[in-house]
């Protein structure tokens, strides 16, 4: 027994003096590796959209489960429910407006939001009622809401996005997709339109879920920003009148569940380390960009493992997420059986696979100063910023407020919301050297949190 105990301590000291000597080798094997983008491309292409309670996310957890076993990780289901939402018909058309002319059809395109109700078969017909904010909203007397469609003009600032910073753009206008829908419920509207929180205006809708709480359901949906635009400058002439067809449908709640697969590591006294992306997306698109490259790149991080012989220190923890998109079940069930015990990490890919900078970390300052080999090694191929937050990826979040320390790779999301939730999500938007290096960060990332000692506060 003493001789055990004394071997498990030399491994320890080993990995803490030699694992930088393993980040080159990670790095250029990742770098030079096509598995992830094989795999994106069979996940997308067979088997498609992944919405939550769909036939299509439960093949997809049987692939992922699949090619974990392959990999030789050892994997097991954790079971949760999720929301069973049914997108139906969605249709709409101007059908009065000032100066319309005799026998002109206006269609409008539009995408149903996650959680609307129907207007039934029959559709409604209602004037409608444009607002650029929520306090416009509110200030308006109920009666004037009453009964109308409410639209959302919400502009996107693709400025903003242009300058990298596409998720602060995204959060700035969001609002109005996930919460302007109930406020136009609560004032007595019919139906409530919002305008597509995304750039790149190609006519093109963005889904993505809405939420009620205790408010009475009502038909919504996103419009186009040309539709938005055209909806303003009729809107100033007089009264609009529009008609609305949406049969979603609000089923059920379905049994589903995360994908999880364990690289064990060589310390059976170790923590856990979190590699992961969410494996549900959108019914519109193939989800490549969300999120299919953040799955492809934590599978990536486990398949350049074994393919270097290298058995981590520490456990790595590959996790499919479900239900990130209309719910979080999967991150709640998570956190719940685990309450972040036994985790020394976690990090998830979930904003595209555009070029990636480096990491926001959620954790303490000092963090920063122990990766510094991560960072050097990652120079080589541009992603050596490493970058203090106070937030993470949506479903690792719940063990980074229980104090688990969080990773999120600080990827350029220039163009990502130009497709994000839309029928363009597809394979040809990857660019299959950008997803190379993602997983080569992650990869590199990866190994030195499985291998290194934990950060000493100074």
């Amino acid at each position: 027994m003493k001789r055990a105990i004394l071997w498990l301590s030399l491994v320890s000291i080993g990995w803490s003096q030699d694992w930088t000597s393993r980040l080159d080798p990670v790095r250029q094997h990742a770098m030079e590796s096509d598995y992830s983008y094989h795999f994106l491309s069979r996940l997308c292409h067979q088997v498609g959209p992944r919405l939550s309670g769909s036939p299509a996310a439960d093949a997809a957890v049987d692939l992922v489960e699949k090619e974990m076993q392959q990999i030789g990780l050892k994997t097991r289901r954790q079971s949760c429910q999720v929301p069973h939402w049914v997108r139906g018909r969605e249709e709409a058309e101007l059908t009065e407006y000032s100066g319309k002319p005799a026998n002109v059809r206006m269609p409008l395109v539009l995408t149903t939001l996650g959680g609307s109700s129907s207007t039934g078969e029959q559709g409604l017909n209602a004037q409608l009622l444009l607002v650029e904010s929520f306090a416009q909203l509110e200030a308006l007397p109920d009666q004037q809401v009453r009964g109308k469609i409410v639209l959302f003009n919400t502009r996107f600032d693709q400025r903003l996005a242009d300058q990298g910073r596409g998720g602060a753009a995204y959060s700035q206008s969001v609002a109005s997709r996930t919460r302007g829908p109930a406020a136009a419920s609560k004032k007595g509207a019919a139906a409530c339109l919002v305008r597509a929180v995304g750039g790149a205006d190609f006519r093109l809708p963005h889904t993505g879920v809405t939420s009620f709480g205790e408010t009475q359901r009502i038909p919504c949906a996103a419009v186009s920003s040309e539709d938005a635009e055209r909806m303003a400058y009729l809107s100033k002439l007089g009264p609009v009148q529009l008609r609305l067809v949406i049969t979603a449908q609000n089923l059920p709640d379905a049994p589903s569940c995360n994908i999880i697969g364990d690289l064990e590591g060589s310390d059976p006294n170790a923590e856990v380390v979190i590699v992961s992306g969410h494996l549900d997306s959108w019914d519109v698109g193939t989800g490549a960009l969300d999120d299919a490259a953040g799955v492809a790149t934590a599978l990536q991080v486990a398949q350049t493992f074994r393919a270097l012989g290298l058995k981590p220190r520490r456990t790595l923890r590959v996790i499919g997420w479900m239900n990130e998109e209309n719910g979080g079940a999967g991150a709640k069930a998570y956190d719940k059986e685990t309450e972040g015990k036994n985790h020394f990490a976690a990090v998830e890919s979930d904003l595209g696979c555009g070029h990636c900078l480096g990491f926001s970390c959620w954790t303490p300052s000092y963090w920063l100063a122990a990766l510094k080999p991560v960072s050097q090694c990652l120079q080589a191929i541009g992603g050596n910023q490493l970058e203090t937050s106070n937030g993470a990826g949506a479903d690792i979040s719940p063990l980074g407020a229980r104090g688990v320390p969080c990773f999120n790779p600080m990827l350029d999301s220039r163009t990502y919301f130009h497709y994000h939730h839309t029928p363009a999500d597809t394979v040809d938007k990857v660019d299959p050297q950008h997803l190379r290096q993602n997983g080569a960060m992650m990869s590199v990332l990866a190994w030195a949190l499985c291998s290194m000692d934990r950060p000493k506060a100074p």
